[in-house]
């Protein structure tokens, strides 16, 4: 009776062992953005001159962390960003002094919370999350585009900007609506 129950007891662990798929960690994909510090970018862009985008974020944003996943990760999305800009993340809420152009920039603390001075700098004090920041290669902000932006609407953007059009106004945008097209398709989710 022990050597059948012993018997099962091998055969039930094999087959619960065959049934068990070993997690092996998942290869680096192409569709990663490459996120910097905004130091990074700034010193990057000392020998390579690129757009920055910034994304604005807090740790406990919601809809900062529905755009990590659906739309930073999206293979075009991510593709686009780090071939064409400098990507950054700031965190809004970061307590590490940021020195930029021979200025200081603090966290400053007001109650429970608090925000960054650069993350006000760069949104204009209207704090919004997430926000996303356009700079130009001389670090001229072109302007904060706050809220949530899924993967078709933000692949746009970037494109808007990248090309310049957005220089050129009304005008501009109208000529972009002409040659933009998208890589989004009915057919791919």
């Amino acid at each position: 009776m022990k050597r059948i129950f012993l018997g099962s007891m091998v055969l039930a662990a094999l087959l619960l062992m065959s049934m068990t798929q070993v997690e092996t960690p998942a290869p680096a994909e192409e569709s990663v953005v490459k996120w910097m510090t905004f130091e990074q970018a700034v010193e990057k862009s000392k020998t390579e001159k690129r757009k920055i985008i910034i994304d604005v974020y807090t740790d406990w944003c919601g809809w900062c962390k529905v755009m990590d996943k659906n739309t930073f990760n999206d293979p075009e999305v991510a593709r686009l960003l780090n071939e064409k800009f400098y990507p950054v993340k700031f965190n809004a809420e970061q307590t590490a002094d940021v020195v930029f152009r021979g200025t200081t920039y603090k966290f400053v603390s007001y109650g429970n919370n608090g925000t960054h001075q650069l993350a006000a700098v760069l949104l204009n004090n209207q704090l919004s999350y997430p926000s996303i920041v356009f700079v130009e290669e001389d670090f001229k902000s072109v302007s904060p585009i706050p809220g949530f932006k899924k993967r078709e609407e933000f692949h746009k953007m970037l494109s808007y900007f990248m090309t310049g059009y957005y220089k050129n106004g009304d005008a501009g945008r109208a000529e972009f609506e002409k040659i933009y097209k998208s890589p989004y398709s009915v057919s791919n989710p």
